[in-house]
């Protein structure tokens, strides 16, 4: 029997996920086939599928993906009516390189030459010293090596208040954003990536949200 060589248009590549972009696809977004509110950020350190390890992994560098259909993954730019993609002439690198029977070449693209936000914003933007102090203050690098002594079963109280801080932080000043530049949800996720308090997670810790205040329990 002769391996399939050509595309069915099934979709399940889409629904998976949108690609991530590379500097190959600067020019869709600045002529605004990619636009930032399709887009989302997985910053350094973020826990993120790793399509061919299949594993959940630290990202090892930050990554602009294009955006899913609430809480799915699924590709926003997916029609699955005709099982089409609605920017097909101008799909980005990684949808150009996808072939299903054989992953070769987006392999040899995947984590090479990834966008960041910076490439996306000008310099004198409002929003850019605001994603900088995001970054400093709440950064992933002071947040795994707790949830690793979680995993170990040696976290203490103080890395609880240490991580609890972490996650109220990062939503104080994604809330000084929204407030300050008017921000859409989907803009958000563009400029600061997911919250904390969504991404880390760990089945020995309990999060609780309450009126934007952020409280953290380990179970047993």
């Amino acid at each position: 029997m002769q391996a399939e060589k050509e595309c069915k248009r099934c979709g399940t590549c889409c629904k998976k996920g949108g690609p991530i972009l590379h500097i190959e696809d600067l020019p869709l977004c600045r002529k605004g086939v990619l636009p930032i509110h399709k887009l989302i950020t997985i910053r350094k350190g973020e826990p993120s599928f790793n399509p061919f390890s299949e594993q959940v992994e630290p990202a090892k560098q930050e990554m602009i993906k294009v955006a899913g259909k609430g809480a799915s993954w699924e590709c926003v730019f997916y029609d699955a009516a005709p099982s089409s993609c609605t920017i097909h002439a101008d799909r980005p690198l990684e949808c150009r390189q996808l072939e299903c029977w054989d992953t070769t070449q987006i392999a040899a693209v995947y984590g090479k030459n990834c966008l960041n936000r910076f490439a996306l914003i000008n310099e004198n933007e409002p929003i850019l010293r605001l994603i900088k102090d995001h970054e400093r203050q709440c950064s992933y690098l002071a947040a795994l090596p707790i949830i690793d002594r979680m995993a170990a079963g040696s976290v203490s109280s103080g890395d609880l208040e240490k991580l609890t801080k972490l996650m109220q932080d990062d939503l104080v000043l994604r809330d000084r954003a929204v407030s300050a530049l008017s921000l859409s949800l989907a803009q958000e996720l563009f400029y600061f990536g997911r919250p904390l308090f969504q991404t880390l997670q760990h089945p020995a810790l309990r999060v609780t949200l309450d009126g934007g205040c952020i409280r953290l329990e380990t179970n047993g």
